[in-house]
């Protein structure tokens, strides 16, 4: 899948995929700072978490404000 097939989605497609990823990355986010994974560094999952959720929130904050 090349760029120009994300552009000939249609708007409301790309706005329901953009409000998915966003879920997404926040909930993976969330599943590692609350360590469901079990990893043995919970720092390393704390931050990965951290990442995560902050790349989220900036994803929504881009739909919103139709950057994307």
């Amino acid at each position: 899948m090349n760029g120009n097939d994300y552009n000939n989605m249609p708007k409301g497609g790309r706005l329901i995929f953009g409000i998915f990823m966003v879920i997404v990355y926040v909930a993976v986010g969330m599943l590692f700072i609350f360590d469901v994974f079990n990893i043995d560094n919970v720092a390393i999952s704390a931050v990965v978490g951290g990442i995560l959720c902050v790349y989220g929130v900036w994803r929504g904050y881009r739909l919103y404000k139709g950057m994307n």
